[in-house]
């Protein structure tokens, strides 16, 4: 996945940290735009996920975003303005490459969500084996509304197993925003906590699960894991959507909202 310089003058990070335990931390660091993904930083997620999975020491891995505003706000809209539907198929297969890197990872995961998850925020939480937020954080995909694209299969599976079709559906299709009360109401989240504890709630959390028997936690996590292959291969692998990601991006629909959307206007739809 290549960047390019010119579509934004900055670029952003991922950093990867550890601490004592076997905690690694991956910050998601564009706070000035609420850390929206750009090709660099899906690019660094995905080293970084390559370094952890050869790391024994690793025993749980934290994704967080950079500042108290947000996880990730979803993909730079600036990148997309001279997309075409081929374009459009790569980039959903690239992120998708990504997400799944996060969600096939062999150590407990956990996204520390403070702020918004929305779109690329959401669907990388949702990968995560567990979900924490503080009581400000919102969380949707409300692409319906800004830019008129659509998801990868399997992000639509994930949400579905994890949140539920109808709930799914429900936030696609009027564009709004969960609140962190709702999100743990309809199963996204673990727990919520206040603003001013939620760094130290989330702390005790990660070091309780740190001290615990690695094995256990390897085997609970592949327990899952060959699971949810074994439900992938009998369904993504014989319903094909690449059809209809190019219709989307191929569109006049998602050129004009991409174009109204950095222009702080509210795209017209046609439906073409």
């Amino acid at each position: 996945m290549s960047h390019d310089a010119t579509t934004h003058a900055d670029p952003g990070e991922v950093t990867l940290t550890r601490s004592s335990g076997g905690i690694a931390t991956l910050i998601l660091s564009r706070p000035r735009y609420l850390n929206a993904m750009t090709w660099t930083m899906y690019t660094r997620l995905a080293e970084h996920l390559r370094t952890i999975n050869q790391d024994p020491d690793v025993r749980v891995v934290v994704l967080r975003g950079a500042g108290s505003a947000a996880l990730a706000s979803g993909t730079d809209i600036h990148q997309f303005e001279h997309f075409d539907e081929a374009q459009g198929v790569a980039y959903e297969e690239q992120v998708d490459a990504i997400v799944s890197m996060l969600a096939t990872l062999p150590k407990p995961t956990l996204a520390a969500i403070e702020g918004y998850a929305v779109g690329g925020g959401m669907a990388l939480a949702a990968v995560c084996d567990l979900r924490y937020a503080n009581t400000s954080a919102r969380i949707g995909v409300p692409i319906a509304k800004s830019l008129g694209n659509c998801l990868a299969f399997s992000t639509y599976r994930r949400l579905a197993q994890t949140i539920g079709v109808s709930k799914v559906k429900e936030l696609i299709y009027t564009g709004r925003l969960m609140t962190a009360a709702e999100a743990k109401s309809a199963g996204f989240l673990a727990d919520v906590f206040a603003d001013d504890t939620f760094a130290g709630h989330l702390q005790d959390t990660v070091d309780t699960i740190a001290a615990h028997a690695p094995l256990t936690l390897w085997a609970t996590k592949t327990a899952f894991l060959r699971w949810e292959e074994f439900d992938r291969e009998h369904i993504d692998r014989n319903i094909p959507f690449d059809d209809v990601i190019r219709r989307v991006y191929g569109s006049a629909d998602f050129r004009q909202a991409v174009r109204a959307r950095m222009k702080k206007r509210h795209p017209v739809w046609t439906g073409r």
